[in-house]
């Protein structure tokens, strides 16, 4: 039987891959509503939707840093071996650098938080390519329909 612990981080993760997913998939949304149509505003278009991809994965690193924060902060989980004391930034880049896949390795997980941290190596890259998708499709309707690039 496993430790309450890793039950607590289990839990935890769950809870930050739906907010990450509820807010990736309404950002989406949200983002084709407000998108600029008028004819000749494909540049705007673009550039207003990778802007918009940026505050959205920004958030999504935010929400993984906070659930590491609160969970190395307020309980027995495990630790961030590399970092002298936890801090919520500390939090954000060992996150910024696992959502990305870059891994840079200055920062190594102890314990059940290892749990939190190969989920949100597998969301991330998920959300990344979810967000390429869509601008790519995105590019592809509004490039198909003249040359103003």
């Amino acid at each position: 039987m496993l430790p309450l612990s890793y039950w607590i981080i289990v839990g935890a993760t769950v809870i930050a891959v739906v907010l990450c997913v509820v807010l990736h998939y309404e950002s989406l949304r949200m983002i084709s509503a407000w998108l600029p149509t008028p004819k000749h505003q494909h540049r705007r278009r673009v550039i207003f939707l990778i802007l918009c991809l940026l505050i959205v994965h920004i958030a999504e690193i935010w929400i993984f840093g906070v659930t590491y924060f609160a969970l190395l902060s307020y309980g027995d989980f495990g630790e961030l071996v590399g970092i002298e004391e936890v801090s919520i930034f500390h939090c954000v880049y060992y996150s910024a650098t696992i959502f990305t896949t870059v891994g840079f390795g200055d920062i190594v997980p102890i314990g059940a938080i290892r749990f939190l941290t190969g989920t949100e190596a597998i969301s991330g890259l998920t959300f990344i390519t979810w967000s390429a998708s869509y601008t790519f499709m995105e590019m592809l309707r509004v490039w198909g329909k003249d040359d103003d690039r």
